[in-house]
């Protein structure tokens, strides 16, 4: 698990005037190497106005080159912060792409309690078996080795220093072969070496072409090197890691090497885990010098002498045996899963259950996803259930508790969703006597993936003490495929952290999968995988509901009603209107418009009509919802039915949405009878108006049509014609006469009312 600091912020801390041209470059290597812009270290350097140059940032940067070794990570950058007054605990945002992960994972020792091991010469000194024993534990016989004997005295760092790349010819075997003949004489197997200075030899074999990083034949060692601490603390925390060390050595100075098994495929993964080991010992206590990354690095040979002290092993093969043991072990010792516990233990003395949030649905700390297809409202009633927390008003029939609540507005530009929470509290007659708990995060524009997004919402949140955090919707921050289960755990996974570290409600919005959706489940409806209806403790699935005319209808007429006797209509036309007219006058629309319209003044009368158009209008406009419930945590409930005025969905008191199903995907067969059906309707329509038309072009004047004539200008027989309105199948025999003429035994057809058809 691996995951890095943003240095963007770490370089607010540092100031580029107080650096020398050493950690100026530092700087600079540490940046490329972490995968940043020429233009971020620019950005940064030019605030040392004094030493700025233009374009000298990118000059220098093209000669940064880690194939000779020269490697600086963003691990330089962290502790120049640090050194400059940073405070990791104050939390810092995390790089994009990171895995999140707890601050104290990884921790393993503590330096203020540890105590200190110390370290011993060798009994008996014997450079030539210090030097074997090294070669036979870290390479094959047939591995090249690289090594320096040649060191020369730098003045400005008052230090030894190797002379040149050394020797990178011979094999392990060769060498230990020369060894072990040569009488305890390493100079004439190694060459000679500067007492005072000391020897250096390269932990991973070489391919005999040169001594840099491509020249690596095996990822199989990194060093572990620590002047911070003194020596005794430093062989303490080496062993407290369990660090997965095939050798331990003496310096002969202020460190002990460790040369640690890291056994990567190649130079990318090696980078990756010298990465993460480093980042463990920081945590740890154990600063690293992280110019030793890089895989041809030099250690310290033992087996000879530097100055007055002795560089020799300490210990071999100690700690952990691989690199993925002891990995695991890293993860398992701090994996923050709390311990087993014995349910007898605490039956007795059962925890609190979570408060509930909406009573009857959702429990504070618990998530919640309300699903629904596109234009459904969904924001409008994740509003409404803002607006209800933050008054402590009912939701859809149930009670919220009060509490602040954070709306996350993903979709809306800014303006457009303040409007909507101002016009929610308008139309539905809430008095916004608690506008201070509702926070509204509007990032249309900005937003970043969801396990980016939720780190920086956490740090912003801390402190606000929420009820509930309403993320709308969710597909703007979805990583990863939707239909994946792995992957969309891992993205569920996020909200539980919300809920875990703000210790608040998670409710959530996410659209239906395409296609008629009354058929299925309302577990089933949300588009993607099934992990969006396993993962929340609640599901509130939103479906429409079709509404026939007829009902539509019905409607219109009840609120064209109401809205008249509401706002005083009928009293202006007639003060004793309750007296005088009748009960069904009141409730039937028909009835009771014309009563108004002929008692209203004739100046009130355009306002009358105006306002009934109004209400006729939005009644046009509204539409039904069903809202199902699927719970983890409370006993289910009967749908709730809603009609969705806009701006707000109001609960179908009257019970009119009872009987109304949702409508379903119909199997294919019935799908081709209905069309089959509208298609005879549609043949049978065509023929009513044929039929119409041409008796009317006959029937001039109001004389009779002969059945012959009508059968001729449709061009079918006459019997045809007669069986036609013997069946009455256009719905004629109230409008035609039928008779018998003696002359030719004609059948005449004559009209009541000539165009009436």
């Amino acid at each position: 698990m691996e995951y890095r600091t943003n240095l963007n912020e770490l370089l607010n801390f540092i100031d580029p005037a107080a650096c020398t041209y050493t950690q100026w470059t530092s700087v600079g290597m540490a940046l490329k190497h972490e995968g940043y812009p020429v233009s971020t270290w620019d950005d940064w350097s030019a605030r040392d106005s004094g030493r700025y140059h233009t374009g000298e940032c990118r000059r220098k940067w093209d000669t940064f080159n880690e194939e000779t070794g020269d490697i600086v990570t963003g691990g330089t950058i962290y502790q120049m912060a640090i050194d400059s007054g940073w405070q990791p605990d104050r939390g810092h945002a995390l790089e994009w792409g990171c895995e999140i992960s707890q601050e104290k994972e990884g921790i393993v020792v503590d330096t203020n309690w540890i105590e200190s091991k110390e370290i011993h010469e060798p009994d008996r000194w014997d450079p030539v078996q210090q030097i074997v024993d090294y070669l036979e534990t870290l390479f094959e016989p047939a591995e090249i080795v690289g090594y320096v004997m040649q060191s020369y005295l730098d003045e400005d760092k008052h230090k030894y220093i190797p002379q040149n790349k050394g020797a990178y010819a011979r094999t392990a075997g060769e060498l230990i072969e020369g060894l072990k003949k040569c009488g305890g004489d390493i100079g004439a197997v190694l060459g000679d070496y500067n007492p005072e200075g000391g020897a250096w030899i390269r932990f991973n074999p070489l391919d005999g072409q040169g001594v840099g990083n491509k020249n690596v034949t095996e990822y199989r060692y990194a060093l572990v090197e620590s002047d911070s601490l003194d020596l005794e603390k430093q062989n303490a925390v080496i062993r407290e890691l369990e660090l997965p060390v095939a050798m331990l050595v003496y310096s002969g100075g202020k460190s002990i090497h460790a040369i640690v098994r890291i056994d990567a495929t190649d130079y990318a993964e090696y980078k990756k885990r010298v990465d993460y080991l480093y980042e463990i010992c920081a945590k740890n206590g154990l600063e690293i010098d992280t110019q030793n990354r890089n895989p041809s690095r030099l250690s310290r040979l033992p087996g000879v002498q530097r100055g007055n002290q002795k560089q020799f092993i300490i210990e071999k093969n100690l700690g952990k045996s691989s690199w993925s043991e002891w990995k695991d072990w890293i993860e398992s010792v701090n994996d923050n899963l709390p311990d087993f516990e014995e349910l007898s233990d605490i039956w007795d003395n059962m925890p609190e259950l979570a408060p509930e949030l909406i009573s009857g649905i959702l429990r504070k700390g618990h998530k919640m996803l309300l699903a629904g297809p596109s234009k459904a409202g969904k924001s409008f009633l994740q509003i409404e259930l803002a607006i209800s927390i933050a008054e402590g008003r009912p939701w859809l029939g149930h009670r919220c508790t009060q509490g602040r609540v954070l709306y996350v507005n993903l979709e809306l530009d800014r303006a457009s969703c303040l409007h909507r929470f101002r016009d929610i509290y308008t139309t539905s007659k809430i008095p916004p006597a608690n506008l201070h708990n509702i926070d509204i995060w509007s990032l249309r524009g900005k937003s970043v993936p969801l396990d980016q997004l939720v780190p920086k919402l956490i740090r912003r949140a801390q402190k606000k003490n929420l009820a509930a955090v309403i993320i709308d919707p969710i597909y703007k921050v979805i990583t990863g495929d939707e239909n994946s289960a792995e992957q969309m755990a891992k993205f569920c996974n996020q909200f539980d952290r919300i809920c875990a570290e703000l210790g608040c409600a998670a409710i959530y919005c996410h659209h239906h999968s395409k296609g008629a959706q009354g058929g299925k489940k309302s577990m089933d409806r949300a588009s993607g995988s099934g992990v969006f209806a396993r993962d929340p403790d609640a599901q509130l699935d939103l479906i429409e509901l079709p509404v026939s005319d007829d009902l539509r209808q019905q409607q219109i007429d009840r609120a064209i009603c109401d809205e008249i006797i509401a706002d005083g209509w009928a009293e202006r036309a007639n003060e004793k209107y309750r007296e005088e007219w009748g009960q069904d006058d009141l409730i039937v629309a028909s009835r009771l418009i014309p009563l108004v319209e002929n008692n209203l003044n004739e100046w009130a009368l355009p306002n009358f009509r105006r306002a009934i158009q109004k209400v006729r209008d939005r009644e046009e406009r509204k539409t039904a919802w069903q809202i199902d419930a699927t719970l983890r945590e409370f006993p289910g409930f009967d749908p709730i039915n809603l009609w969705f005025e806009y701006p707000v969905h109001r609960i179908d008191d009257a019970g009119v949405l009872k009987d109304v199903k949702p409508e379903a995907e119909k199997p294919f067969w019935e799908k081709a009878s209905e069309k089959r059906k509208q298609k005879a309707e549609e043949r049978k329509n065509e023929k009513h108006d044929q039929f119409v038309i041409a008796y009317n072009n006959l029937a001039i004047n109001g004389e009779p049509v002969k059945m012959q004539d009508l059968a001729d200008a449709l061009s079918v027989q006459g019997k045809t014609v007669g069986e036609w309105i013997r069946k009455n199948t256009y719905g004629l025999a109230d409008e035609f006469e039928k008779y018998q003429e003696s002359e030719g035994s004609c059948m005449y057809v004559r009209t009541r009312a000539v165009g009436a058809v």
